[in-house]
């Protein structure tokens, strides 16, 4: 109550009042009741959908091509030919314990004309990339959340597939069922909910999109303060103005609790849940 119920409360209420100043910018602040004024501003933000439509376009794209790598990496550490499993669970996982900011960073380093060796190697290649180019700033991004959380996804995916019994796989096999069929037709299918699992995660975390453009705006003049909503709404609270961007966060968890919801209701009777 007091560290989940509490603040969101606060958010909404906060969300329907507004800050205003009597005698110029020094004057004294007076917080009023103002209804859904704050939300009829969020949504002719032409800032705010546009982020929007960005981290929507972020997400189509990479949720996908990072579940189906961790998909892939799982299957490849579940399957009887592998070696060094826990090597190489813990290496897929490292990524993910690297604080996110140091994450973007190190990319962001990789990513800089004058200072990384892999945009140099390509130059000198005659591939001349701007990896923080306007066209090509979100899918940079895209690639640091990929390399971050597709181990996380992974293990729990994995750890879906050890949960299979094993009689499962002797029935397969004395089917004559390869290891390619096992797979398709037994595997992927049981571990439908774990895959359910991580795309709600991967959903509500691209909308929650912050720390990678938090970063790269530094280093780069292709990534404005509205670039995310999330990173909006922080910039909005910076110059003081929190009703609205409260009522930003607000309008963020709705959007978050229904596509997250829509998403797991249409999948939730073919995963089995």
């Amino acid at each position: 109550m007091l560290f989940y119920v509490v603040p969101i409360c606060y958010a909404i209420g906060q969300s329907l009042t507004k800050t205003e100043r009597t005698g110029g910018i020094f004057g004294e602040a007076t917080t009023r009741f103002a209804g859904l004024e704050q939300y009829g501003r969020v949504f002719s933000d032409p800032g705010f959908r546009e982020g929007v439509g960005r981290v929507l376009l972020f997400g189509v794209v990479q949720v996908p091509v990072m579940l189906g790598f961790a998909l892939l990496l799982a299957l490849l550490l579940d399957s009887t030919a592998a070696r060094l499993n826990r090597f190489f669970r813990i290496a897929y996982f490292l990524p993910y314990a690297i604080p996110g900011v140091i994450a973007a960073l190190m990319w962001a380093f990789l990513y800089s004309p004058q200072l990384s060796p892999i945009v140099k190697a390509l130059d000198d290649g005659g591939i001349g990339i701007d990896f923080l180019g306007s066209g090509t700033i979100l899918w940079s991004i895209a690639n640091v959340v990929t390399w971050t959380y597709t181990g996380y996804n992974m293990l729990i995916i994995f750890a879906a597939l050890q949960a299979i019994p094993q009689s499962v796989y002797e029935a397969a096999k004395v089917d004559g069922a390869g290891a390619l069929r096992t797979a398709w037709s037994i595997k992927v299918p049981l571990v439908l909910p774990a895959l359910v699992l991580t795309a709600v995660f991967s959903i509500i975390g691209t909308l929650q999109l912050f720390t990678e453009p938090v970063v790269f705006r530094a280093i780069s003049t292709n990534v404005p303060s509205d670039f995310t909503p999330n990173l909006l709404a922080f910039n909005t609270a910076s110059a003081n103005n929190y009703p609205l961007a409260a009522a930003m966060s607000v309008v963020l968890a709705l959007a978050t609790f229904i596509l997250s919801s829509t998403f797991l209701r249409s999948t939730s009777k073919r995963a089995g849940l």
